[in-house]
């Protein structure tokens, strides 16, 4: 089995733990708890670069090895760093698990070492409609 854990934090109050693991080539299971966020969805990514010295901007585009369009966890068709959304209640919490197949652990596609982002809004998962909430 082969484990990571990413620690979110920023400026604005928003934290929480993410946990992935694998067990040998199985999908990857990612469980997390955030706080700190405004009620409603948030996407959520593994974004191509582990840099976040420059929050977003600096962690590149989605990670997308296989160069697919951007799209929704149910889509054979997106990017692999595309999780979807986020449910966070009206507490400004959020627990979530997600089980997703494109996000390896290792080989030569493994999240690890890149960033994981909460985006402030909701993803559209590639169907354009921005009014999610």
């Amino acid at each position: 089995m082969v484990k990571a854990v990413t620690v979110l934090t920023s400026s604005e109050g928003v934290c929480g733990t993410v946990y992935f693991t694998q067990e040998g080539d199985d999908p990857t299971t990612v469980t997390g708890t955030l706080s700190g966020l405004k009620p409603g969805l948030h996407g959520f990514h593994v974004h191509a670069l582990g840099d976040t010295t420059n929050g977003c901007m600096s962690t590149g585009p989605h990670f997308n090895p296989g160069s697919k369009e951007h799209g929704a966890p149910e889509d054979e068709n997106r990017h692999a760093g595309d999780l979807g959304n986020i449910t966070v209640g009206e507490d400004g919490t959020a627990s979530f698990t997600i089980v997703d197949s494109q996000i390896p652990l290792c080989g030569p596609h493994s999240i690890i070492g890149r960033a994981v982002v909460v985006h402030a809004d909701p993803d559209d998962l590639g169907k354009g409609n921005v009014n999610l909430r």
